[in-house]
This record gives structure tokens, sequence and C-alpha cells, in this order.
């Protein structure tokens, strides 16, 4: 085998692009480098740290129960999952929990979950599952083919069949897709990756009409978006309809590892003894610890004031943007899962935000991602908020330099 032209510095395979900084500790919406310099965390891990670092009631929670148990398998009853599924089915639309690890695994276990509901139910031709263009779904490679991203996909040999992607959010041209093969639909009701691209309420609504009419399932991909994120516990909340079958993960662990399959008593219950499984999936210290998110995330007032920081946010990023139309085009998203849309490289936006000390998010479509923790503090909005200015006069001056 021939070697490589270079060899990657160190022992870690050279999958992603670092930025030169390495934190040694956090305390909220803050981190602080190995030496010593402080950030604003407006990336949360990529949407993972529901409640910012080192949150007293999960620092408790974890440290309670790594001192009684951390890990069995799924050969026996996990009382700690059984309490956690009870949450998140009492708080939604779900009958039946799965547990895994990862958005991506949740994402999978959609796949299978609904693909499994129509062999099940005398229809095994039914395993085409209609995405979305720009859509992210995780890195395996059914996730990725569901995704239709080729260039995530290109150097990995052939892609799973049974995915096609709808080239943008119009029902008619969805429809048109829909054939005897098909199982059902997946979709973002909010895309991360691909741009922070909001499909809106009506078009939710309208899936919900056209699954039902065509008797395929709604599957939604909530591994972004949910937890709160919106200000509601689930995104599709807002348009006030359930799907079929949800993955979900990053914040219910709120920065430990945790994702999972939701799904109605119906589809869930095709899902017997060995047609899946995870061998971390759901064990006592992953579920703690996600109980101790819900815990927070669904008491009184805490969703409330979601909104309300981020109704107080997005006004003043407008302003913002109205501003700063050289920098800016568009704000996008909802809640506080907010994308800036950018005329600059949005990398190099990043890129200014961190040399003021605020961390951030590339997107898809030249969109930036700002994901605060959800108990952010109006103060650290505010010194967030500075911080864009700051680097908004950064890329113009390096701008003007350049012109020179």
């Amino acid at each position: 085998m021939r070697e490589p032209d270079s060899h990657p510095k160190g022992h870690i395979m050279p999958s992603y692009n670092r930025a030169s900084l390495r934190f040694a500790r956090g305390d909220g919406a803050w981190l602080t480098t190995t030496e010593g310099d402080t950030y604003l965390d407006f990336g949360s891990g990529v949407a993972v740290n529901t409640l910012g670092h080192s949150h007293p009631k999960l620092v408790q929670a974890i440290t309670d129960q790594a001192q009684k148990l951390w890990h069995v398998s799924n050969l026996y009853e996990i009382p700690e999952q059984e309490a956690l599924a009870d949450r998140l089915c009492e708080a939604s639309f779900a009958d039946l929990v799965f547990f895994g690890n990862s958005g991506a695994e949740a994402a999978e276990g959609m796949i299978k979950t609904m693909r499994k509901y129509h062999a099940s139910h005398g229809h095994p031709e039914k395993v085409t599952l209609i995405g979305f263009a720009g859509a992210f779904h995780g890195r395996t490679l059914a996730a990725l083919a569901a995704a239709g991203n080729q260039a995530y996909l290109e150097g990995f040999g052939p892609a799973p069949t049974g995915f096609v992607q709808a080239p943008n959010f119009d029902i008619e041209t969805l429809e048109a897709l829909i054939d005897d093969t098909t199982a059902g639909i997946l979709i973002e009701p909010i895309q991360g990756e691909g741009g922070v691209r909001d499909v809106g309420t009506d078009f939710l609504r309208a899936l919900r009409a056209l699954c039902d009419k065509h008797n395929i399932l709604l599957g939604l991909d909530e591994v972004q978006c949910g937890i709160g994120r919106t200000g509601k516990l689930f995104a599709h909340e807002w348009a006030g309809i359930t799907p079929d079958v949800m993955a979900i993960a990053k914040g219910i662990g709120g920065g430990f590892p945790l994702g999972a399959v939701l799904t109605t008593r119906q589809v869930g219950a095709v899902m017997q003894p060995g047609t899946h499984g995870s061998t971390y999936g759901g064990n006592p210290l992953a579920c703690r610890v996600g109980s101790a998110v819900l815990d927070t995330v669904l008491q009184d007032g805490f969703l409330a004031q979601v909104q309300d920081m981020a109704i107080y946010f997005r006004q003043h990023l407008a302003r913002i943007i109205d501003e700063n139309k050289d920098i800016f085009t568009d704000l996008r998203g909802a809640g506080l899962m907010v994308g800036l849309q950018c005329v600059v490289p949005n990398m190099d936006v990043v890129t200014a935000l961190r040399e003021a000390k605020l961390l951030s998010v590339g997107a898809g479509e030249n969109t930036l991602r700002l994901l605060p923790p959800l108990n952010i503090e109006k103060t650290e909005l505010d010194t967030a908020l500075a911080a864009i200015e700051t680097a908004c006069e950064a890329l113009r001056a390096n701008q003007k330099g350049d012109a020179s």
C-alpha cells in the first residue's frame, strides 16, 4: 500500500479541522483554555450542552449514579432507563422509546423502524424513504444516504439504496416522489448542518396530512432542534402535529452521549427481540443524566424563559444584520437555534468571533450557527452581541486592508 504524502501530527486520525484551542474547564456558558483564556460558548458542543458546562444538577446526577452503577447490558431490566422513557413519553407524542448513544444511531434506528413497520404489515416492498436536499442525519452510511450529500458519501463505496431526496419544501414536488415502494418521509423541522433552515409550521402540517393520505410514516429528526432548543420541548410542537417516529440525541444528554428513537405504540411494537440493539444504549449512567436534563428543561417557566431570551437575542441580531449588510444577509432558525446567513465566507466569521472570544459553528449555505446554552442569561447575550459587532468591524477592516 502506498504511503500518504504526509502524516498526521500525533496519533489522532486527521478527520477534523480543529481550531488550536485546548479547553481545561467549563462553567455555565463559559470555557477556559489550558492557558487561562475564557471564551463564551455559543456552539454548546453543536447544540449538546443544553444547560452549559458543569451544571450542578448534572454533576450531582452523574456523581450519584457513578457511585452506584455505570453500565449493565440490555439483557436486564434497567430502572433508570424505564424512568427516562416514562418521562419522555409523558412529555411527548410517544408511547415507546429505544435508547442509543448518538444522533446517527437514533437516525439509523428510526430508518430501520420505519421499514420494519411496513414489512410487519405485509408490505416488504415499502422501503423507500424520502428526505430533503440539505438534510443531515449523521455519519453512518444509511444516515448519509438518507441525506444524499454526495460530498459526505464520496470515497466510501456503494451507498445504501432506498433513499430519495426532494429538492425543496414543496408538497406537490414531494407527492410526485411517492410510489408503491415509499415507506415514509424523513425531515428535520429545522435543518442544522444544512444552514439552520426552518421548514415552517405550514409545511409540517402539510407533511402530516400527506403521510396520512398515502398511509406512510412521518419520521422527524429532532437531534439538534429538540429538547427545548426552539422554546418548546420539540420543534414540531409549534405546528401542532405529531410524528409516527422521531430521533433525538444531543441535548437530551446535556453533554453525555445519549440518543433515542421515540415512536407510537403501533409503530414501535414491530421492533421485537432481535430486530435491533445497542450495547451501551440506555445504560444507568446515561439515563440518569438524561433525567436530570429533563428535570430542569421541564421545570415550570424554563421553556418560557428560553422563548424570552430567544426573542431578545433575535431582535438585537436583526438590528446587527441591518447595520452590517456587507457581513450578514438573513436571520434564520427558531428559538435559540440561530442562523446568520453570511455575505463573507462563514468560516471567516467563525474565526473573527473566536478572536473576539465568542465560539460559534459553521453550517451549510454559508451560514453561521449560534447555539447558546438554554439557560443563558441576558448579560451573556449582551456580551455575545458585542462580540458579533466587534467581529463585524474586524472583518470590515480586513476587507479594506485586502482591497488596498
